[in-house]
C-alpha cells in the first residue's frame, strides 16, 4: 500500500517521501479500515514540524486526527463491527493502548472504539472532516462556554472553517455573533453566512466597535483562534467576569520559537475585571472524555452535519502523488477549500 512518510521532524514540503508499505493485520479488538478520504489539517503540518502540542516517533505516517473509509477486515475475535461498513477514525486518545495511526495512507488498523458509523448519503468530503472542526465549533460554544439563546458570542478568526461552523451552530442555537476579521473582502461574505455583526481589524478598531454593538451589558463569552495583540484585544473587549477560550494561535502560525506564542494580556482588566482567560485543545478535550462521551458528541456532529445545519466546505481532492501541491494549499492565505488525500475504491492494496 502507499503512504505519506515523515522520516524526522522539519518542514513537510522537505521530510515527507512516499512509500510502499505493508498492509498492516489487524490485531483483537482492531479493524482494518480501507481509507476512501483523510483531510490535510494546518495541525497535522505542525505536528512535522515539531512545534505540536504532542511530537510522533519519526519515521511517521502523516495525518493525526480524521478519516472516513470502509472496515476492510476484522482482528481475531472482534466483534461489533461489520466487514464493508462505512467509518469515521477518530484520534480519541482516552481508548488504551497506542495512538491512532497516520491516516494518510491506503490501510488503516485501528480499535473499533475509535470509529464511528457514517451514512452513505454522506459525502467522503463531509464525513473525514466531522471529528475536528464541527467538533471543536460545537464544544466551544457549548461544554466550554455554555453560551445561552440571546447571548453575544465574540470570535476572532470568522472566515476560518471553525468560524463559520460557529455562526452556523450560533444561528441554530440563537445565539447572537460578533465576528472579526482581517480583510475587508471578508464582511459581505461573513454576513451572507448568518454573521449578526462583522468587526474589520484592517480599518476598524475592536475595542470601540464591540462597546458599540454590545452596549452597557458588555459581551461576556469569546472565543480566540488568533491569539498575540489581537487575542488580547479580545480579552479587554470582555465585560466584566467575560470568559476567553483560545483555541488557536493563528498571528504565529509560522513561528517555531515557543516564546513567540504568546498574549500579552492587561493586568489590571484581568485582576481588577476579573476575567478568564484558557485554552482549549481537541486533543486534550478527547484525553479527558470518556470514549462514550467522546463518541456521543461526535453522534451529535454527525446529526447536525446530516441534518443540514452545520455546512462543511467542500474539500479539493488530491491522489497522495500530489502532496507536494495538496500541503502548500493547506496553509495558503483565503483558501476556499480544504485539501483532502483521496484514495481510489478500485485500487487493491498491495504487501510491498
Amino acid at each position: 500500500m502507499r503512504a505519506l512518510v515523515a522520516g524526522e521532524a522539519g518542514e513537510p514540503s522537505d521530510v515527507l517521501r512516499l512509500e510502499s508499505r505493508p498492509v498492516p493485520t489487524p490485531e483483537t479488538g482492531q479493524a482494518l479500515i480501507r481509507v476512501h478520504a483523510t483531510p490535510i489539517h494546518a495541525s497535522d503540518l505542525h505536528v512535522l514540524r515539531g512545534r505540536y502540542g504532542f511530537a510522533p516517533e519519526f519515521p511517521t505516517v502523516g495525518g493525526h486526527m480524521e478519516c472516513v473509509g470502509r472496515v476492510a477486515a476484522l482482528g481475531p475475535d472482534t466483534e461489533g463491527r461489520k466487514i464493508g461498513e462505512r467509518v469515521v477514525a477518530a484520534a480519541l486518545p482516552a481508548v488504551p493502548g497506542p495512538p491512532m495511526a497516520g491516516t494518510w495512507q491506503e490501510y488503516l488498523a485501528i480499535d473499533t472504539r475509535r470509529l464511528l458509523t457514517v451514512p452513505d448519503h454522506l459525502s467522503d468530503s463531509d464525513a473525514c472532516q466531522l471529528a475536528v472542526n464541527p467538533l471543536t465549533a460545537l464544544l466551544l460554544v457549548t461544554h466550554e462556554l455554555d453560551v445561552q439563546p440571546g447571548e453575544w458570542l465574540l470570535q476572532t478568526a470568522a472566515g476560518s472553517t471553525v468560524g463559520r461552523l460557529v455562526i452556523q451552530l450560533a444561528r441554530h442555537l440563537g445565539i447572537r455573533t460578533i465576528n472579526v476579521v482581517r480583510r475587508r473582502d471578508a464582511v459581505e461574505e461573513i454576513k451572507a453566512l448568518g454573521g449578526d455583526e462583522v468587526i474589520c481589524t484592517e480599518d476598524e478598531n475592536l475595542l470601540q466597535r464591540v462597546a458599540e454593538i454590545a452596549g452597557s451589558a458588555g459581551v461576556r463569552k469569546a472565543i480566540d483562534c488568533v491569539a498575540g495583540q489581537v487575542g488580547a484585544q479580545v480579552s479587554q473587549a470582555l465585560a466584566p467576569g467575560g470568559e476567553l477560550v483560545v483555541y488557536g494561535a493563528l498571528s504565529t502560525h509560522r513561528q517555531t520559537d515557543p516564546a513567540a506564542l504568546t498574549i500579552p494580556l492587561q493586568a489590571r482588566s484581568v485582576i481588577y475585571e476579573t476575567k478568564t482567560v484558557r485554552g482549549f485543545w481537541l486533543n486534550r478535550w478527547f484525553g479527558t472524555a470518556s470514549p462514550e462521551e467522546a463518541l456521543r458528541a461526535l453522534s451529535q456532529v454527525r446529526g447536525l452535519v446530516a441534518d443540514g445545519v452545520l455546512s462543511i466546505p467542500q474539500g479539493r481532492p488530491f491522489p497522495l502523488e500530489h502532496f507536494p501541491e495538496a500541503v502548500a494549499l493547506a496553509e495558503a492565505p483565503a483558501r476556499d477549500s480544504k485539501p483532502l488525500f483521496v484514495f481510489e475504491d478500485d485500487r487493491e492494496g498491495d504487501n510491498g
